[in-house]
């Protein structure tokens, strides 16, 4: 059984088609989730570090290992879908991951990253944080400027200058590893007005 669960996320074109936006909301079908992403694998725990984007995993009952992310080209979900939608409660922000082909672990991962690297958070984004969580903004901004990789912990010769605009990943703290994904319609309702099979909540921790 479990191998049989295993063998069907292998990677490769032969799943079926890949339903659009429209066809999930034409047919109403629900998304089996990627084990892995749903930290649901009893061999494979992903670590993705949002900071740097880098992947990687370990076995739980061999944590002193190690592992390749070898799984990251397979589908995120079955059937497989042309867009994900990701949220977390600890942003405003919203994911959309894109791929025509099908979306596959990777673009989750790489999506993710770049959205959140790569963009900048606004004024009047920032003005809407409580001061003491402004501050904790600013520190990791800074402690991430100085190359530290997102790690808590990191020692300077001197206290790093934290940068004039700060990144959305600062606005995650200490929060910058991936937890997985799950399903919450409840939550999707609040945060987007609407919900559907291909929306997704991320779960992160330090």
């Amino acid at each position: 059984m479990a191998a049989d669960n295993i063998g069907k996320w292998t990677a490769g074109a032969f799943y079926g088609p890949v339903l659009s936006q429209t066809d999930l909301y034409l047919l109403n079908t629900e998304l089996e989730l990627n084990p892995i992403l749903a930290n649901q694998n009893a061999n494979f725990h992903l670590v993705f570090n949002v900071i740097t984007g880098q992947t990687g995993g370990f076995n739980p009952d061999a944590r002193d290992r190690d592992l390749q992310f070898t799984e990251k080209d397979q589908p995120a979900t079955l059937p497989r879908v042309q867009q994900l939608i990701i949220i977390t409660n600890v942003s405003p922000w919203c994911t959309i991951v894109k791929n025509e082909r099908g979306v596959t672990m990777n673009d989750v991962c790489t999506t993710v990253w770049k959205d959140y690297t790569e963009n900048f958070v606004t004024d009047p984004e920032f003005a809407a944080l409580a001061p003491r969580l402004q501050e904790q903004v600013k520190r990791m901004a800074a402690h991430n400027q100085a190359g530290a990789g997102g790690w808590p912990g990191g020692y300077y010769a001197t206290p790093p200058t934290a940068p004039a605009r700060y990144k959305r990943v600062d606005w995650l703290r200490e929060r910058t590893f991936f937890e997985g994904l799950r399903k919450d319609n409840n939550y999707a309702q609040s945060r987007l007005g609407f919900k559907a099979p291909n929306i997704f909540v991320m779960d992160l921790v330090a």
